[in-house]
Order: C-alpha cells, then sequence, then structure tokens
C-alpha cells in the first residue's frame, strides 16, 4: 500500500515500526562492533507494516563463549572481549546480561588454572646441571 493511501493511524504505526527497526538493528550492531570474530551475524524477527513492508522488531546475535583450547591466557582475553560486546549496547537486555556473567564465569576458571599452572611451574624441581 502506497504510503498516501495509509490512514493517519497507519501513518504512525509505520513510523513506530521505522523506529523499532532502527533501535533494534543499531542495537545487534553494538554487539557486533564490540564483539568482532566472537560475535555471529544478526537473526531479526519481523513484523509486516501497514505499508506492507518488513520491520524488524527483535533481533539476536550468538556469541561465542568456548574456552580457547589448552590456552587460558587466550581464553581469558576472548571472554573479556564477549563480556564488553554483551554489554555494549545502549538498553542491555536480560539475555545480553546472562552472556557477560556466563563470559566473566569463563575468565575466571580460565583465571584459576593460569594460576594453578603457574602454581605448578614455581614448585618444579629446578634442572641446575651444567
Amino acid at each position: 500500500m502506497a504510503p498516501g493511501w495509509l490512514t493517519p493511524e497507519q501513518a504512525r504505526e509505520v513510523e513506530r515500526l521505522k523506529q523499532r527497526d532502527a533501535e533494534v538493528r543499531r542495537h545487534e550492531q553494538a554487539h557486533r562492533a564490540a564483539g568482532g570474530p566472537y560475535v555471529r551475524a544478526a537473526r531479526y524477527q519481523y513484523r509486516v507494516g501497514p505499508d506492507g513492508r518488513r520491520y524488524a522488531v527483535s533481533g539476536e546475535v550468538e556469541m561465542d563463549v568456548a574456552e580457547v583450547p589448552d590456552s587460558p591466557e587466550g581464553t581469558i582475553r576472548k571472554m573479556q572481549i564477549v563480556a564488553r560486546a554483551a554489554l555494549a549496547v545502549a538498553d542491555i537486555s536480560p539475555a545480553d546480561r546472562r552472556v557477560a556473567a556466563q563470559a566473566r564465569a569463563i575468565e575466571a576458571l580460565a583465571r584459576r588454572e593460569l594460576h594453578a599452572r603457574a602454581l605448578k611451574a614455581a614448585a618444579s624441581p629446578v634442572d641446575v646441571t651444567t
């Protein structure tokens, strides 16, 4: 339906949908920009407006919270990026907070592993033969 054929109420609905679409896309793009390779492409749910166009009304990105194999240092760096990406938006959702908390928990485990490795290395006998 052409914009000239919309009722005033329908035109207001189209404007609300346009604003929501822009908000949703900004939100997901902020995650992607902050998370780089650890954030997958956004998936959107759409609603068709009275003008016949599709508008994003919600969205999500998948964040990679897998540990870096055999690298607590790599896991720490990765989880810091993932947590920042989860919280890089203006309107943080409960799902965003859960991902950030999960990344921080994995980071804490990696720090403990790194500490345990350092203690083990310090306790190992030193070969002083010449």
